[in-house]
């Protein structure tokens, strides 16, 4: 299962993401896209999202089961701790 959350992602990236996911709550989407169109997406979203901030959850084959790609303005990135990944928030000057 693959999850993509978008947030004040630019108009236009959730009708996108409907034709190949579900939107079960406001910008967050759920569904089963092969590798290949998840990584098409993938390109779509990094590219066009702007000042927004978008996170993708993928299957992998890790401790975890799950790994996660971000872009945009990020205010949580993933951190690989000894093969588990955890969330860390950048330090503020």
């Amino acid at each position: 299962m693959t999850v993509i959350v978008l947030i004040a992602a630019p108009d236009g990236l959730r009708g996108h993401l409907t034709r190949w996911m579900v939107e079960v709550n406001a910008g967050v989407f759920v569904g089963n896209p092969s590798r290949r169109v998840r990584d098409r997406l993938w390109e779509t979203l990094a590219a066009r999202i702007g000042e927004g901030q978008v996170v993708l959850v993928e299957p992998a084959d890790n401790e975890q089961g799950w790994a996660v790609r971000t872009a945009g303005r990020d205010r949580w990135r993933p951190v690989d701790f000894d093969g588990l990944i955890l969330s860390a928030r950048n330090r503020r000057a």
